[in-house]
């Protein structure tokens, strides 16, 4: 059992929703990344999504693409994010860590030398948004080899035949994207999330976590009384880039507890 399923088994026997923060490596500055890792830790977080910045990163929002040109700016690469994981890795060993990014720089380095690289940093999952799962079978049977999970988006315009694909090639968790957009965007139907969320669990056999357009501790919660994890990342970005240099770990830290303590109340009232 990976450690991204293993986190999950444990939060659904608790009765608790995973919280999974995004960050991008790099930003504001390579050298705050693994302090916010840390951050995101003690202010609650179960999985850290951590993006590799990406020069056209067709799925983020402005905020996020924003995020990603100042730690390219800064000469953030995937080898260097890698090292950020391996850094953060000395001191904290449990929580898991998926990589969130785009083909190009994997393509680059080459799959199994990224598998390599990935699983010696200290890696656990993968998240590539622009590789469909009917066109990389064989990078997530790497990453399985390598005892990485390969991770999924699916979306409200998602077929059954997806479904069938990502539950073939994915394992760990599912990213439904509540949305029709890109990340950062508003006005969630509920409705159709809470709609797909029981198809999508049935036919892929994986938790749920659902990301792009949750804002704040209500939202998440709402979200969070559907599925079975919160994904933010956008309002994150938001408190860096509105953080003085010597704030921005402690107002990240503090976010993310309003979001986790409006998560555990989901609990709390189901008990």
């Amino acid at each position: 059992m990976s450690k991204i399923q293993a986190t999950f088994q444990r939060l659904q026997a608790a009765g608790r929703k995973a919280l999974i923060p995004f960050i991008t490596a790099g930003d504001p500055d390579p050298a705050a990344t693994v302090p916010l890792m840390h951050a995101l830790v003690e202010g609650g977080a179960d999985v850290i999504e951590l993006g590799v910045p990406f020069s056209d990163p067709m799925a983020d929002g402005p905020t996020i693409q924003r995020a990603s040109e100042r730690a390219l700016a800064k000469g953030m690469s995937l080898r260097k994010v890698l090292a950020l994981v391996a850094e953060f890795r000395r001191t904290d060993t449990n929580t898991p860590v998926v990589l969130m990014g785009y083909a190009n720089p994997i393509e680059a380095m080459g799959g199994q030398a990224f598998t390599a690289a990935a699983r010696e940093a200290g890696v656990d999952g993968v998240l590539v948004v622009d590789y469909p799962p009917q066109e990389c079978v064989e990078f997530a049977a790497t990453l399985k080899g390598a005892g990485l999970d390969p991770i999924f988006l699916l979306a409200p315009t998602s077929s059954a035949q997806r479904f069938a694909e990502v539950a073939r090639a994915g394992s760990g968790y599912i990213y439904y994207v509540s949305l029709k957009g890109v990340t950062g965007s508003a006005n969630i139907d509920l409705d159709e999330v809470a709609r797909r969320i029981p198809q999508i669990r049935a036919a892929v056999g994986m938790p749920v976590g659902v990301g792009f357009g949750i804002r704040d501790a209500e939202s998440a919660r709402r979200i969070g009384e559907l599925a079975d994890g919160v994904v933010i990342g956008s309002r994150i970005i938001e408190e860096i880039e509105n953080s003085a240099p010597g704030e921005v770990v402690a107002r990240v830290r503090d976010f993310i507890k309003g979001i986790r303590t409006a998560l555990d109340q989901i609990g709390e009232t189901a008990r």
